[in-house]
């Protein structure tokens, strides 16, 4: 049976990153975007990045750009845009797909484990998926739910 801990993705500075680095910790995995209205997304995920991160919680982002085209830039683009307007210190990935032939492994797998209200298909930007310590994907969340209404969730697994 597959785990969270048993994909990889490659962070915005091309390097592979095993999943399995993150094991024992909270997580919250997000696809992201620079232009989307759900954008300012970017300050509550920091805001529970620094609450959290030393309890053993990280946010996971993952650009993508299937949405409306709402994220066209490159790898140094993005980092840029997350640095400059949101002081992004967790880690980002590089863009993928979330949905469609060309799926990320990593998503693929979130979706099979949590399917969202109406399927498993990813609907927009900033669905999130909370993972416990063990691995287990134990919520999804839609774009429209802000980070700052997930700490009840995140507090109780750490």
């Amino acid at each position: 049976m597959a785990s969270i801990y048993d994909f990889t993705a490659k962070s915005l500075a091309g390097e592979e990153v095993a999943l399995r680095r993150f094991e024992g910790q909270v997580l919250l995995i997000v696809n992201t975007a620079s232009a989307c209205g759900f954008t300012p997304q970017y300050k509550g995920l920091e805001a529970l990045q620094k609450s959290y991160g030393a309890r053993g919680f990280s946010v996971l982002g993952f650009p993508c750009n299937q949405f409306g085209r709402q994220e066209p830039g490159n790898a140094t683009q993005i980092q840029q845009f997350c640095a400059t307007n949101y002081a992004v210190s967790f880690p980002m990935f590089d863009k993928i797909d979330v949905n469609g032939g060309d799926t990320h492994p990593l998503y693929q797998y979130l979706k099979s484990e949590k399917s969202g209200l109406l399927g498993s298909s990813i609907k927009w930007n900033f669905t999130k998926f909370l993972v416990d310590r063990a691995g287990k994907v134990v919520a999804r969340h839609a774009p429209t739910t802000g980070p700052e209404a997930l700490t009840q969730e995140i507090e109780a697994l750490l």
